[in-house]
């Protein structure tokens, strides 16, 4: 038997992702958003308010970068998502993320994050909030790669929301194989 919930913002794994966007003087800030992801090809979808500094950021200078919010930096993370940069000019700092100049885009990069994506702004619906960038690069610290030079999701350690308890989980262990394991059943 099912139990309906009726309309939610739930979904499993929810992404946790550290959006970074400099603004008119160049000063970076950053927020932590859990609903988006990859809308095409090249292209990542967000749910952002227009009344967030970051999006006003994002909408000045056309350009942002998304970094998955990581096990290791959880408290920094979840801090960007609750002060605001309207409210706390300093709020960067106060997280104790660094960051440096993107050299694909005109945004931040999180220097503690170690996957990020660098995207130029594609369009933005204030009615609807949603966000898309075209990802011109994709950077990932040398930390977590594999020897085979991948990104190695263990190494990574994304983190997911959990919207019905508001916990942070993070991405565990490998379960089968994408495009492999159902040709048993063809």
């Amino acid at each position: 038997m099912r139990k309906n919930f009726g309309t939610k913002t739930w979904l499993y794994p929810m992404p946790v992702f550290i959006v970074a966007a400099y603004d008119e003087a160049g000063t970076p800030n950053a927020m932590n958003a859990a609903w988006g992801g990859i809308y095409t090809d090249d292209m990542v979808g967000i749910c952002l308010a227009d009344n967030h500094k970051t999006t006003q950021n994002i909408l000045s200078t056309k350009a942002f970068t998304v970094s998955m919010a990581t096990a290791d930096h959880v408290a920094a993370c979840d801090y960007l998502g609750l002060v605001s940069g309207n409210k706390e000019t300093d709020k960067m700092n106060k997280s104790g993320f660094h960051t440096v100049k993107s050299e694909f885009v005109n945004a931040p990069v999180i220097e503690e994050l170690p996957m990020t994506l660098e995207c130029e702004l594609v369009s933005y619906d204030p009615e609807s909030c949603h966000m898309v960038g075209r990802i011109v690069n994709i950077s990932a610290d040398e930390s977590i790669l594999n020897e085979e030079g991948q990104i190695d999701l263990m190494r990574l350690q994304p983190i997911t929301y959990d919207p019905i308890r508001h916990k942070y989980h993070v991405i565990g262990a490998e379960v089968g194989n994408a495009f492999s394991d159902g040709k048993k059943l063809k």
